[in-house]
């Protein structure tokens, strides 16, 4: 499936107003007939926006950020049998030899993170970061760690963290929607499973992830038709608005009418505010060098990026960013083979994005208040497969938070092969609990009522990690 998900400006509206009736079990069912409304947090917040890079496919951290000597002595032996207990492998290439990284180290900044060659921008920002080396998840699929990832469910129907956000705190521009999607290059959603991961779930649909296009017109006929005026698409607004609030006078209890009468109008103002947003016309020729634009391996998810930071700076609380491989060379960051071609390819596309990115809102006084999150569905093996590729691995691996109240620092480590999370083991539940911790929220308090069952964000699960917090 392609990542333009081409949808009609009714299709939009109607996902935008369609749903919200459900709200009424909610505590918040007044509030839920704007959905748009902005909401305290349950304690006041260090990060006022997220903006999630998501690397679809799965990078291998081994070859990135988890340095393992021992795996370089090592590369080329059997996997010990002490390593190997209870593995059960991802795919069906079984496991391979133990597989050294090519690449060359270095310590960088006051931290000393290890970070290889592959990143070398990445590497000049380390004293940013907070790197999780003990990651962990379950379910080895892409499919199924990527349904974790994002919704904390294994299959799908859950709402994204994202749609969490917009339900809990409500828009602070009520001229954009609060939770957007940026996907970039293809098989972008990561094979195929698209918006998925963005969904709003069991929530109302005016929660799910609004994904923004490539180009200068972001949403698909948001435009206004050539033949029609403002004053005349005013008009039938200004119609459509009193049937539905005529009709919705004899139910006061659907909150549908109500959330579809306000979703005409958040398209109407979008029809200038999203274009703006995304307007790289206005940055400077030294801004777009700085995220690479211009330049054919960035320009793609370096324009993405700029666009990130243009919608945070504009109020949107959530944007995620996903990064798809640039063309049919390389499967995103799959490598079951051909790893070291595959990852060149790759983080030579976001490497010099990403670094940008952190120094554009450091330099803006932005960083503070928004917290940046560099994740995948899982790790790759320290054992090899077709030779020169890596499996899937779910049991140790290393993703990383930026700005928003976060240490920098490692936290974390896996064992001397880099196979097992063993010391500050972080599951994809933490993350998440972690992530709405800086945003003020407590993921054991945001609630609603579905089907009977009062759900949360994180299911049941998931603890912040509190060592990396300032």
């Amino acid at each position: 499936m392609s990542h333009h998900h081409h949808h009609s400006r009714r299709d939009f509206l109607s996902q935008l107003g369609a749903g919200a009736a459900l709200g009424i079990q909610s505590a918040w069912a007044s509030e839920l007939a704007d959905p748009q409304a902005p909401r305290e947090p349950h304690f006041p917040a260090k990060a006022k926006a997220v903006i999630w890079l998501h690397m679809a496919g799965a990078p291998s951290t081994l070859d990135l950020f988890d340095y393992k000597p021992d795996l370089i002595k090592l590369a080329g032996t059997p996997l010990p049998d002490s390593f190997g207990r209870n593995l059960k492998t991802a795919t069906d290439g079984g496991v391979g030899n133990l597989l050294a990284t090519k690449r060359t180290w270095k310590q960088h900044g006051e931290t000393g993170a290890w970070v290889s060659d592959l990143l070398p921008n990445l590497s000049k920002q380390v004293d940013q970061i907070a790197f999780l080396k003990g990651c962990k998840t379950e379910g080895s699929t892409h499919v199924i760690s990527s349904l974790k990832l994002h919704t904390a469910g294994l299959v799908p129907g859950r709402p994204a963290l994202g749609a969490w956000v917009q339900y809990a705190l409500g828009s602070s521009n009520p001229d954009l929607p609060a939770f957007v999607v940026l996907p970039t290059g293809k098989g972008a959603a990561g094979g195929g499973r698209g918006q998925v991961i963005w969904s709003s779930g069991f929530l109302p649909a005016a929660y799910q992830g609004t994904a923004f296009r490539q180009g200068d017109s972001p949403i698909l006929h948001l435009a206004r038709p050539a033949n029609l005026s403002e004053a005349e698409q005013r008009n039938t607004l200004a119609l459509l608005k009193s049937l539905n609030e005529h009709q919705a006078a004899g139910f006061p209890n659907d909150t549908e009418l109500q959330a579809r009468t306000r979703s005409y109008d958040l398209a109407f103002r979008m029809q200038s505010s999203a274009p703006e947003a995304v307007d790289m016309r206005k940055e400077t020729a030294a801004t777009k060098e700085l995220y690479g634009i211009g330049q054919k391996e960035t320009d793609e998810y370096g324009t993405a990026l700029l666009r990130a930071r243009r919608l945070v700076e504009r109020g949107v609380r959530f944007v995620h960013c996903i990064s798809g491989a640039p063309d049919n060379s390389v499967d995103s960051w799959d490598a079951h083979n051909g790893l070291e071609k595959n990852h060149g390819v790759m983080c030579k596309q976001v490497d010099k994005p990403v670094a940008g990115l952190l120094a554009d809102l450091k330099s803006r006084g932005l960083l503070e208040s928004t917290l940046v999150v560099w994740t995948s569905e899982f790790g790759r093996t320290p054992y090899g497969q077709s030779g020169d590729g890596r499996d899937h691995n779910p049991w140790g691996y290393t993703s990383w938070l930026a700005g928003g109240g976060i240490k920098p620092g490692t936290h974390g480590a896996t064992d001397e092969i880099g196979l097992r999370a063993v010391s500050g083991v972080v599951d994809t539940y933490d993350l998440q609990a972690t992530i709405l911790h800086q945003l003020g929220l407590d993921h054991k308090k945001i609630t609603f009522l579905n089907q009977g069952r009062s759900e949360k964000p994180t299911s049941v699960f998931g603890d912040v990690v509190k060592e990396i917090l300032v």
